[in-house]
């Protein structure tokens, strides 16, 4: 596949917006007329993934999965009322990708502190291999842009791995979902690095 080719493929992350622009564009339109700004959004679903580590923490799986499912189209939300105001920036961008980080580190921090208590020291580094990964899939294509090179590949981003972890948090299944981000997050980091490795080299 060229490289042409390569650029226009579509990430889940991509195709979610086009299939929930329908609903986020009202909703973030209403929110925009009460006056609410978008890093309040920022902000807020920021506080709920706080809230869901402390939940995660004391072992209420279903109640801090709740949580984490109500924040994650926060997420989605800010940027697009950001959007229809006009008011989209890179500043904006850059923030809400760190709260991004922040989130998910809060909710595996609280599955690490919950594992730790129990004495469970096999998820315990699951937990650490699962926000290395996460870091590193975000950190690959942020270098990957910083040197003009496209890192927008890999079988769990952001998006997915909210699908993979908030469902399974309902389900009281947090090993589980620590394991496939644990491991699928890694791959995708190895992903982009291979991409970059490619492009590179010509």
């Amino acid at each position: 596949m060229d490289t042409a080719a390569q650029e226009k493929k579509k990430s889940l992350t991509d195709y979610m917006r086009i299939w929930f622009k329908g609903i986020l564009d009202p909703i973030a339109t209403v929110l925009n007329r009460l006056g609410i700004a978008p890093n309040t959004m920022t902000i807020l679903g920021l506080l709920l993934n706080v809230g869901a580590a402390f939940l995660l923490s004391q072992g209420q799986m279903f109640w801090g999965g709740v949580l984490v499912l109500i924040g994650g189209p926060f997420d989605a939300l800010d940027g697009t009322m950001a959007r229809l105001r006009g008011e989209a920036s890179d500043f904006g961008a850059f923030v809400d990708s760190v709260t991004d980080r922040y989130s998910e580190l809060f909710i595996l921090g609280g599955l690490t502190f919950y594992f730790t208590q129990q004495g469970d020291w096999l998820s315990v580094m699951g937990c650490y291999a699962a926000a290395a990964g996460s870091v590193l899939v975000s950190y690959t294509k942020a270098r990957a842009d910083s040197l003009h090179f496209n890192a927008n590949t890999g079988i769990l981003t952001r998006v997915e791995r909210y699908l993979v972890i908030a469902p399974l948090l309902l389900f009281n299944l947090p090993i589980i979902a620590i394991w496939i981000v644990a491991v699928l997050a890694n791959v995708t980091a190895l992903q982009r690095i291979w991409k970059v490795r490619r492009q590179a080299r010509g």
